[in-house]
């Protein structure tokens, strides 16, 4: 991972069911807690010590049965750590914005 560089985009389309599942248990929408593979894309869960920070701030609403598509962008990388900026939208919606991960790079 070198600065610059841009994470491989992901695209996730949440079942009408999702938010009744999980909202009433956690109330957080946040597909890290919710899709496998979303969580491995992002260092989660076969990796959970790499993820040293997250900071996210959800700027719109998501709906379910609607794709999302998350993208990023190296932001520093340097002494076994990277930091991503990522961003999520639903179309021209964007729902996560300022999200930024700090993860320990593989040695």
């Amino acid at each position: 991972m070198n600065e610059g560089d841009s994470i491989p985009e992901l695209r996730v389309t949440p079942d009408k069911y999702l938010p009744h599942r999980y909202a009433g248990a956690s109330g957080d929408f946040n597909p890290i807690h919710i899709d496998p593979e979303f969580a491995k894309a992002v260092g989660l869960p076969g990796n959970p010590r790499r993820l040293k920070r997250l900071s996210v701030q959800f700027r719109g609403m998501g709906f379910p049965e609607q794709e999302i598509v998350v993208t990023g962008t190296v932001k520093e990388s340097g002494g076994g750590r990277a930091v991503v900026d990522t961003v999520a939208a639903q179309g021209e919606n964007s729902i996560i914005r300022n999200a930024e991960a700090e993860l320990q790079l593989p040695e």
